[in-house]
């Protein structure tokens, strides 16, 4: 997660340092303590709950349980990562439901924090769960903001109650409690009330937001707030929290590069769960906040069980069975690999998918020069081929490849590419659908360990002559004249143990790229 970087950069380098020690002394907990305070204050995190935090953190590091631990490098990444779900809230708070509806989702933040688009993302979360929304429009102070709200519920499918213009037009207090009425009376089960915002906290942002609370009486009031506010964040919280009281922060714009200390404070200081994280601009782009998982995030520790909930919402189960019945019978086609291409982009980012794997955090110059259109071009490569192409790869000569690279605007390296990247893929897939084990290229057979040696016995109890297939070589051999083995090329990857080009081979090499 972009806003996290810096942070969880620093705390890894200080994890690594201690990774070197069997034991640690008071220095090197202090040290250690040290590094810390300095990542969360860099990182905009509140003073109050850095000196809580690294209090809490020293506390227990020159404790029995590190002292006692196999590993105390471990013991102290693992308390530091729980004083971080603490700080961020604990337990997971979900959105609570009246009993009887409609319930009443307020928002709530300063103008451009995000609260409209949020809206949108909510509605179209809640329409996914099998609910059926009503966004109300009380911003009826920003310049097209009853427009914009409209276009955002257009697009996530939900319906709006926007009877006022806006544009300095109409009474927000009367908007949201007609609202909430004609909710009631079409049967939509829940209501999500957008209202203004101002640049910043102001008595008649107060009054109104206190009035429109008074007016609907709402189940849920929730705070969003932009993550790249920085320091100023729990002031604005504070703020919101005595005017208004809301139930639940939203943190928005978390895809952002900004330090990211905000959110570790706001559920800190006033004491509200974080319910929801806003991690880009598609609709799509809303996670449930889950301070276990964001701590392990900001540690580097990965997010596997939200890349697991990602792939089981965008995956559908019964075309998957269908997919590995196909590997296993040897019917897998270019056709099933678009279609699950299709799928994997249902979830999302490809980047962001990725950088939920635990360690990505020591790889972001690759994820950084990952290229999410590489996709698109094989998309590409693909289309352009014929139905009867792309489920018999075999049919590819020098002149269909041809003409696929020119439909693609690729080139026939591109195609040649993705042929071989398929069937090698295919192969793999087939392999492991049948219980087996693949054999990965360049790393040789990954049979049963002593596999080996057992057919080299066999091997040797047979004829003494050579079986190669060059005659030369077999009557060399055969005649007792010793033939150099190859060396070995030493990488798993193919790369280690060779040769370096001699001048000839250079000269060869530019002659081939027209160079000479």
């Amino acid at each position: 997660m972009a806003t996290f970087g810096t942070l969880s950069d620093r705390l890894t380098e200080t994890f690594r340092n201690l990774r070197t020690k069997g034991k640690l002394s008071p220095a090197d907990v202090d040290g250690t303590v040290r590094e810390i305070r300095r990542a969360l204050l860099d990182a905009d995190v509140a003073l109050p709950v850095v000196k809580d935090f690294t209090a809490k953190v020293r506390e227990r590091a020159l404790g029995d349980e590190v002292n006692k631990a196999l590993n105390p490098a471990q013991q102290v990444v693992q308390i530091v990562n729980e004083e971080l779900i603490a700080i961020l809230g604990g337990q997971q708070r979900r959105l609570e439901f009246a009993k009887t509806p409609p319930t009443v989702i307020m928002l709530a933040g300063l103008q451009g924090s995000g609260k409209t688009t949020f809206a949108g993302k909510l509605a179209k979360q809640l329409q996914g769960e099998g609910h059926t929304p009503l966004l109300v429009a009380c911003d009826l102070q920003r310049p097209n903001a009853v427009t914009q709200l409209t276009v955002v519920a257009e697009q996530a499918g939900a319906a709006i109650y926007a009877p006022e213009p806006g544009n300095g037009i109409g009474d927000p207090v009367k908007v949201a409690k007609d609202g909430v009425e004609h909710a009631r009376r079409t049967q939509h089960d829940v209501v999500i009330i957008d209202t203004a915002g101002r640049l910043g906290v102001d008595a008649e942002l107060m009054k109104q937001a206190g009035d429109i609370r008074k007016a609907t009486n709402p189940d849920e009031v929730l705070f969003v707030i932009d993550a790249m506010i920085g320091q100023d964040a729990v002031n604005t919280a504070k703020a919101f929290q005595d005017g208004v009281d809301f139930t639940g922060v939203v943190l928005s714009k978390l895809d952002g590069d900004a330090r990211g200390g905000a959110a570790l404070s706001v559920a800190s200081i006033t004491g509200r769960p974080i319910i929801f994280a806003s991690t880009g601009e598609n609709l799509d782009d809303l996670e449930q906040f889950h301070p276990d998982r964001m701590a392990s995030r900001i540690l580097d520790l990965g997010d596997i069980l939200t890349l697991i909930e990602q792939a089981q919402s965008a995956f559908d189960e019964a075309e998957a069975m269908k997919v590995a019945e196909k590997l296993a019978n040897e019917a897998f086609t270019l056709e099933d690999f678009l279609e699950q291409m299709q799928q994997m982009r249902k979830m999302g980012s490809m980047k962001k998918m990725l950088g939920m794997l635990p360690g990505m955090g020591q790889m972001k110059q690759q994820l950084d020069d990952f290229d999410e259109r590489e996709i698109d071009r094989t998309e590409a490569i693909i289309r352009s081929m014929t139905p009867a192409e792309r489920r018999n790869t075999k049919l590819l000569n020098g002149s269909r490849r041809l003409r696929i690279a020119r439909g693609s605007g690729m080139t026939v390296t591109d195609v040649n590419q993705l042929v071989q990247r398929f069937e090698q893929a295919a192969k793999m897939m087939k392999t492991v659908a049948r219980g087996g084990t693949p054999q990965i290229p360049g790393m040789g057979p990954m049979g049963k360990p002593g596999a080996s040696a057992k057919r080299g016995k066999k091997s040797a109890k047979g004829k003494s002559g050579s079986r190669s297939g060059n005659p030369a070589k077999r009557a060399a051999e055969n005649a007792g004249v010793g033939v150099a083995p190859a060396e070995a090329t030493g990488s798993g990857f193919g790369l280690g143990g060779q040769k370096a080009p001699s001048e000839a081979d250079m000269a060869e090499i530019q002659k081939l790229f027209g160079k000479g």
